[in-house]
Parts: structure tokens; sequence; C-alpha cells
């Protein structure tokens, strides 16, 4: 069994570099399934969300290759049309998009539920209406959801809610449907965008991501290319809310600020100092860091993402700090771990209470989901003590180096192997 360990507190000081996206790289690798040729992507984190999805498209016969320690070489060309199995399917969410990544190439696909983190339910109804609206079938058996039609026609899909996944999954099976394609209500991320232009720069024809609607203009096939990820804006934000909990002076490289928009103007309204680059932030922690509250909301708003690690940081505040969470119900999981170490929450509903002030004392503690995991870490840095962090596995699937990221900035953590037994 892996688990972190960490002895804190401590200050963070120094520059650190952002992975490829996370949530843009798990959909990308499926849509390769698309494409006709040699893809090579740069700018690929190497996450065990990667390394499973990598897995699949082995099983399905895709050769990748390593060109580099970022950069990935995957032709798609002669894969088979297989069913994915549950035993790779359930190790993460994203495993979806391989139901609009094979529906779009052979018109038929079959797919097990996908897993990926306990942070509340996660329909794939919008999914399926928009697979529908474009002529698919859709069925469920045993556990799997099949996928089928003859042909694939170009039509109007208005999302019931707004749904990243299943903006993605209909945009990429639209991609080579007859005709157009005009879907609204959809997500606006960024890295909803950065699919949309992986897909153009294979020869699709997508307008209009990241606004309120999307118009896909079917083509016959895609073919190869070279695409960069975009840097992940939520690792971003994970460093500068542990620079800011840690009253450091941090600079993060590799991020397109307009992206840490609403993470930034919350940090300052807490009376965090961050100073804006071309593509990179420093941010620079205060003596008082100021009660605020937050919201998540879809993209432009403050992202779900975000709101564990906001919690430790509230929870060091001067006053009382309050998260509405309207995205996902089951987020509050970490709630009950954070205490542990000392804080004050109380949730209502959909609402946390957080009273600041708070001095953490490590203990041991775990990772129930991936930004979880993250809040985790942050807690741990500014705790007094020892902080032992199991079911690490979560943090691992969106988290590149994470261990030896926090220690070139001067964190005394480490990760270790004891065995189950024990």
């Amino acid at each position: 069994m892996k688990k972190i360990v960490i002895n804190g507190p401590c200050r963070l000081d120094g520059q650190v570099e952002i992975s490829g996206g996370k949530n843009a790289i798990v959909a990308i690798l499926p849509a390769t399934v698309m494409v006709c040729g040699k893809c090579v992507i740069e700018n690929v984190p190497r996450i065990s969300d990667v390394e499973n999805i990598l897995k699949i498209l082995k099983y399905m016969g895709a050769g990748i290759r390593n060109i580099d320690e970022k950069t990935l070489e995957i032709d798609c060309t002669d894969i088979k049309n297989c069913e994915i199995p549950y035993d790779l399917a359930r190790r993460l969410r994203a495993s979806y998009y391989f139901l609009g990544a094979l529906l779009g190439r052979w018109r038929d696909t079959t797919v097990a539920m996908p897993g990926g983190c306990s942070i509340g339910l996660r329909p794939i109804d919008q999914h399926i209406k928009g697979f529908e609206s474009l002529g698919a079938k859709v069925d469920f058996e045993r556990g799997n959801v099949h996928a089928k039609c003859s042909s694939l026609v170009g039509n109007h899909v208005y999302f019931d809610v707004v749904s990243v996944g299943a903006t993605i999954n209909t945009m990429i099976a639209a991609a080579t449907a007859e005709g157009l394609t005009v879907m609204e209500n959809v997500a606006k991320e960024p890295h909803i965008v950065d699919v949309a232009n992986f897909l153009n720069s294979m020869g699709a024809d997508i307008s209009g991501a990241g606004t309120d609607v999307i118009k896909v203009r079917g083509v016959s096939r895609l073919c190869g290319g070279t695409y960069a990820v975009i840097p992940d804006q939520i690792e971003a934000g994970t460093f500068m809310v542990a620079a800011a909990a840690t009253r450091g002076d941090v600079t993060i490289k590799n991020v397109i600020p307009k992206h840490l928009e609403c993470i930034s103007r919350k940090l300052s309204e807490m009376n965090v100092k961050i100073i804006e680059f071309d593509d990179y932030i420093r941010v620079i922690g205060s003596g008082v860091i100021e009660s605020a509250s937050i919201k998540t909301m879809p993209y432009p708003g403050f992202p779900t993402d975000m709101h564990p690690q906001m919690a430790v940081l509230m929870s060091l505040a001067d006053g009382t700090s309050r998260v509405t969470e309207n995205i996902w119900e089951s987020r509050f999981k970490y709630v009950d771990e954070l205490r542990k170490l000392g804080a004050k929450i109380t949730v209502t509903g959909n609402v946390a209470t957080i009273e600041g002030g708070v001095q953490f004392l490590g203990a041991p503690i775990r990772s129930c989901d991936l930004r979880a995991g993250a809040a985790m870490i942050i807690a741990g840095l500014v705790a007094s003590g020892t902080t032992v962090i199991e079911d690490i596995e979560h943090i691992e699937r969106g988290y590149e180096n994470i261990i030896e990221k926090f220690r070139g900035l001067g964190a005394n953590i480490r990760k270790i192997d004891v065995p189950e037994n024990r």
C-alpha cells in the first residue's frame, strides 16, 4: 500500500511547471480512434488516467510509441471495433469518451459503464440524448452501453443541463456525421476548446467551442497530425492555493492566465498577491488570509475541482467562509478527513460553513477522491507534525509527479510503500 508522508509545517518557495491538462488529454486520447493516420500529441501528462486509456487503445490494437517523456505517437488506423470490457473501463470516468469516438468511426460500439471518483451521481443521459439526436439507438445490457446506427446525421441538439462530458462526446461523434450539427446549452470549459482544436487539427470542422453554441460540420474522415495539449488549469490552481496556504512565494510556469481568472480573483479577495505574466504567474502568500465565499459553477465560474483545496485555505483564514457546491452532491466527503487535522467545518445541504483561524495538527487521513487528495496534501503542508495520506491512487489519477514538484518547492514530502498486512 502506497502512502504519502508529509512533515510540516513548511513554506513553499521557488518555481514549478504545470503539466498538460488532465481533463483535456482524457478526451483527446479516445478521440484518436477517429483518426486514420498517426497522431503526435505533445505535452501529455503521465498520470494513471492516461496510462489506463493507453491500455484500452492497446487492447483495441492501436500502435503507440513514446517519442519523448511528454510526447506520444498514436496510430489507430488498424484498430479493431471491439467491446471495451469492464475491467478496463471501470478504472476511469473518461472511458465514456470511447462511446462517441467509436460511434463516430464504426457506427456501432459497446463500452462498459465507466468508473472514476465517487463524488456524486454522474448520469450519461445527456450523452445519450446527443447520440440519439444524431440517429443512434442506445441500449444498456448487463452493465454495458451499446450504441448503434446505420448512419450518423447532423441535427440540432439542446442539452437539458450543461454537461462537459456530453458536450465533448457529442462533438466527437458529430465530427464525421453527415451534414451540420448545432449544439446548444453546451459547456465552455477550456478543455472543451482544446478537444475541438485537436479534432480540427486532424481535419474536423468545428466552430464555436467556448461559446454557448457549437457547430460541427461533418467530414468524411480525419487524418493524422500534431497537437499540443493545453496546461492543466486545476493543477495550476492547486499550486496557487498551496502557495497561499503556506504563505509561500511560488512562480507557476506553463499556464494560461485567462483560464485561472476566477481562481486568481478569489485568492486576491483573500489577500493573496497574484502577479500575471504571459505564460506564468507568481503567487505570494500573506500573513493574514481573509475569509471568503465561493459558489461552484460551470466555466467561467469557480470550478468545482478547486473547491476542496480552497476549503483548506479557508480554514486558515481570518473569519468565517462558505462554500456552496452546485455541481456534485457528494463533493463534501473530504470534510471528515480535514476534521481529523482540526478543521471546523459544518455542512448543511450543499453549503459548507468553515470557521477560520485553525492550526492543523498532523494525523493519518485518506484521499477519498482526486481533488480531495490534493486538498489533503495542502493541509499536510501547513499542519504541525506528521500527516500520512492513504488511498493516494486517487491523487495519481490526475497529478503528474506531484511529490517531486512539491519537494522542488521545499516541502518535506515523500511516498512510501507499506506492506498490506501491516
